[in-house]
């Protein structure tokens, strides 16, 4: 398996274990959402001549240094002004565990207080 489906994999499947995430296919590309609201782009299934694998999160607080990283952009569309960024998933990538990290923070900035809560109690 490439590297990138890998990393797309584990991405979507820690997405999934928020508290009410799920995934769902507007515009044929995959993204996970909670409240119907997006926190994850994990865009199309299969690269295109138009489209690369990419990672799209929301990032309030590590906007900066996510964008501080080799093919970081911002989002398009309007959402860099909100602090998307867009994360090429082909060459080199950060660290899988600060992937995940991101993932949480974008959780955490779009899910209701009430849901983030839930993920803040420590597991007996």
């Amino acid at each position: 398996m490439e590297k990138w489906r890998e990393v797309r994999e584990t991405v979507r499947e820690f997405a999934l274990r928020f508290p009410e995430s799920y995934e769902d296919h507007p515009w044929g590309e995959t993204v996970v959402k909670v409240n119907k609201k997006i926190f994850v782009f994990l865009g199309v299934e299969e690269p295109t001549e138009k489209w690369n694998p990419t990672l799209g999160v929301k990032l309030p607080e590590s906007h900066g240094h996510a964008l501080a990283l080799d093919g970081v952009e911002p989002s398009g569309y309007g959402l860099g002004k909100a602090g998307w960024v867009t994360i090429p998933l082909t060459g080199a990538l950060p660290e899988t565990e600060v992937l995940l990290d991101w993932v949480e923070e974008s959780y955490r900035a779009v899910a209701p207080k009430k849901l983030v809560a839930k993920i803040d109690i420590p597991e007996a």
